[in-house]
């Protein structure tokens, strides 16, 4: 797991729990390093002095808040510690809420919280009453130098700290142009409600995190396998021509969309799907309709085709050919 970020304490009412904070996710995005293209040579940045233009080595550098225009009072870990010792080491339970009740998009990241020395138990006391409650815990905790709202939520055996986002850092969707539910132009049918609920069925399965992975990454991991086998290392691949797209007509079939998404094809009754999920053969098949008795001029005309076409017939079919000749 590595080195912890954070050593402090949860602590609702009276009880104080001693944990360290580890980080739950990693980043497998691509990384990808910037190169000059006229000699393919890699892109650096240097931290430089904006008066002298001289570079800038990490330990003359110190952290400042601009109060004025050029003004700065500078900060360093200390003073940011002293400002609220107890804010800064504590990780302060305000209340418990259901957890259903915290929309997703105010999810932000998640951190493990481990039990910190001599923690094991009142840590098992906590983990184990919000299971029982049903409840999270909202608090509030200081991660370098910003103070961030958290959930505590439990994850199996493990107190997950997920921070969660302020609510005025949710945009508004007031200049979104969403449809209301009671729309004229956005009206749903019943039809159309039941179908797309019979899709959403079909599809739903257990929630199983494995079987989903970055198959874009593993697309571009191939291209580049690819690109050093044939030797294109330094080969820049230019755009195509864009192609205009297709003209869309404004009016769509949601119905025969939905049929297609449900394995019918427009039309088709109900009786067709029913056949395929039962899957019983046992079952009595709908009467086959008559076929309408050929014409004159058709009879003759399949009399004058030579008999060699029984040749290009199934082997099964070709047995009982004699009999069809004796019934003749």
């Amino acid at each position: 797991m590595g080195r912890s970020l954070w050593k402090g304490a949860i602590s609702f009412g009276l009880v104080h729990i001693p944990v360290e904070m580890y980080p739950a996710v990693r980043d497998n995005a691509l990384d990808l390093t910037m190169l000059d293209r006229r000699d393919f040579s890699p892109v650096g940045f240097k931290r430089y002095n904006k008066g002298n233009n001289k570079e800038v080595v990490w330990d003359d550098i110190v952290k400042g808040y601009e109060y004025g225009d050029g003004e700065y009072v500078v900060l360093s870990e200390e003073d940011l510690r002293r400002a609220n010792p107890e804010a800064t080491g504590t990780i302060d339970i305000l209340a418990f809420v259901d957890a259903g009740t915290v929309p997703l998009l105010y999810y932000e990241q998640p951190y493990y919280l481990a039990p910190g020395k001599g923690g094991d138990k009142v840590y098992a006391l906590l983990r184990e009453t919000l299971k029982k409650v049903g409840k999270i815990g909202i608090a509030t905790v200081i991660i370098r130098v910003k103070q961030h709202l958290a959930a505590l939520v439990c994850e199996g055996d493990t107190i997950v700290l997920n921070t969660l986002r302020y609510s005025d850092e949710i945009r508004p969707t007031d200049e979104l142009k969403i449809p209301a539910a009671k729309s004229k132009t956005a009206a749903i049918s019943d039809k159309e409600l039941k179908m797309a609920m019979a899709l959403v069925e079909g599809m739903s399965e257990d929630w199983e995190p494995e079987q989903y992975h970055d198959t874009y990454r593993e697309d571009i991991l191939a291209l580049v396998e690819k690109k050093v086998k044939a030797k294109q290392t330094k080969t820049i691949t230019m755009p195509d021509k864009e192609k205009a797209p297709a003209a869309k007509g404004n009016v769509i079939d949601l119905v025969a969309l939905l049929q297609q998404s449900l394995g019918k094809k427009p039309g088709k009754g109900k009786a067709a799907n029913d056949d395929e999920d039962d899957g019983d053969e046992d079952e009595e098949a709908p009467p086959a309709k008559p076929r309408k008795a050929a014409s004159k001029t058709t009879s003759a005309k399949a009399a004058a085709k030579p008999a060699a076409k029984a040749v290009a017939k199934p082997a099964a079919k070709a047995k009982a050919a004699p009999a069809r000749r004796k019934a003749a």
